[in-house]
């Protein structure tokens, strides 16, 4: 386990708000909801969503809630396509394996 020292808590605090939002793109996600399933205060609340959207992690829709941003989602969807790569080149490689064994 890290040491709690070495830890930036408000940085946990962005990544939890963060990790929060997972699921609402679409929709958004309140304030006031982000607060109370985090059991945080809504100014921290806020104040973490400002940082995401200042690092361009996360918008606010037009309804005024908050979703991941394209830039966020970009992250996900470039591990997805890696993750999908190395599928292939392992599915590539039992194939080959599998031939050269009759």
């Amino acid at each position: 386990m890290s040491d709690p020292q070495n830890i930036n808590s408000s940085a946990l605090k962005v990544l939890k708000v963060m990790q929060a939002m997972k699921g609402h793109s679409l929709t958004g996600v309140s304030n006031t909801d982000l607060a109370k399933n985090l059991s945080m205060s809504a100014a921290t609340v806020n104040r973490c969503v400002n940082t995401l959207i200042e690092a361009g992690m996360a918008t606010q829709l037009e309804t005024g809630r908050y979703a991941l941003s394209v830039q966020a989602l970009s992250i996900a969807q470039a591990h997805a396509n890696e993750m999908a790569k190395a599928s292939d080149r392992i599915s590539e490689l039992t194939q080959r394996v599998m031939a050269g064994s009759y």
